[in-house]
């Protein structure tokens, strides 16, 4: 029988007991848990399971009820996700000033290039709103005077337009650990820089001051971690010589939009699994799609010299 695997999500305060309660109400209704993944950090708790409901002997929306009251009663947002629930994934795009990766994503979904509908566009400050507002997007402004973001107001948003995936598009706040544990391997975020080198907010200018020859950008899965999340797609540009900051963003620019996009496509279509923090071509996926770099820049890379053993010994100066 072909399994209907659903994802359910806990978030809320550290207690005891809630994976008991949640695991046996999802028994007692027939649906067997083939996946189980928990954390804890900030004194916040998240749970994700995967559940198989083929055999589940009570309706989706009954079981959806049974959840939502669980989590009223332990303090708990419990949800669930069926595979079934809708034909089009619902996008929020996070943004704070800068517009080109939002265009990017606006275009590329009127160019088809990306299955899924542009449902909110949510800005710290409200420099983007024009922009998403031609777009037809709504836009909501949750910052401050001082761009601090309202992240109560904002899970407000993406539950009132039942968001599928969260696209940080140069989105310029850390996520708390109580909007990335509700999403989690659904945020994704691009980063102008070859990670794990130059994390945090001034990656163009650490990758001039120390001098590097090759930049990049990279798009990412977002965890807790700054910066640290599973890579999904990169690019890389010449630094020419005594290049400014504001020359390597130039150059990085449309490149930050080029690897979100293909990120974003790359999630959509179901193409990636993670494993131990790295991302993976699903099986079905192998030849359609491509991870790292493109075949003619493989091309360009040298064979040889290599050394004939294959593997060299490590020597006292790799110690």
């Amino acid at each position: 029988m072909t399994r209907e695997l659903a994802e359910v999500t806990v978030v809320g305060d550290d207690k005891k007991g809630i994976i008991a309660r949640v695991t046996t109400l999802l028994f007692e209704r027939g649906a067997n848990v083939e996946d189980l993944d928990q954390a804890v950090q900030g004194g916040v708790f998240r749970m994700t399971l995967h559940v198989d409901t083929s055999e589940m002997v009570v309706k989706p929306e009954t079981l959806r009820e049974a959840l939502h009251d669980l989590g009223d009663e332990l303090g708990q947002d419990i949800q669930v996700r069926f595979p079934g629930d809708r034909d089009t994934d619902r996008i929020a795009v996070l943004v704070t000033k800068e517009s080109h990766c939002l265009e990017a994503l606006v275009e590329a979904r009127e160019a088809g290039d990306i299955d899924a509908e542009l449902s909110v566009v949510v800005g710290n400050h409200d420099h983007l709103a024009d922009v998403a507002e031609d777009a037809g997007i709504p836009f909501y402004d949750i910052g401050d005077g001082s761009g601090t973001p309202d992240e109560e107001w904002l899970l407000d948003i993406l539950d009132e337009h039942d968001v599928d995936l969260i696209v940080l598009a140069r989105y310029m706040r850390i996520l708390s650990p109580n909007v990335v544990f509700r999403y989690e391997d659904r945020i994704i975020n691009v980063h102008p820089s070859l990670l794990p080198a130059f994390p945090g907010a001034e990656a163009y200018r650490q990758a001039r001051e120390e001098g590097v020859r090759i930049a990049g950008v990279t798009a990412h899965y977002v965890t807790t971690d700054l910066d640290q999340g599973p890579i999904v797609a990169q690019r890389a540009f010449d630094v020419p010589d005594g290049a400014s900051v504001e020359e390597l963003t130039r150059r990085g620019q449309p490149l930050e939009a080029d690897a979100l996009v293909e990120a974003v496509k790359l999630h959509l279509d179901d193409a990636l699994t993670v494993y131990h923090g790295r991302t993976h071509l699903r099986d079905e996926g192998e030849g359609e799609y491509q991870l790292g770099l493109s075949s003619e820049a493989q091309a360009a890379n040298p064979e040889g010299p290599v050394d004939r053993s294959g593997l060299a010994e490590p020597s006292e100066a790799d110690d």
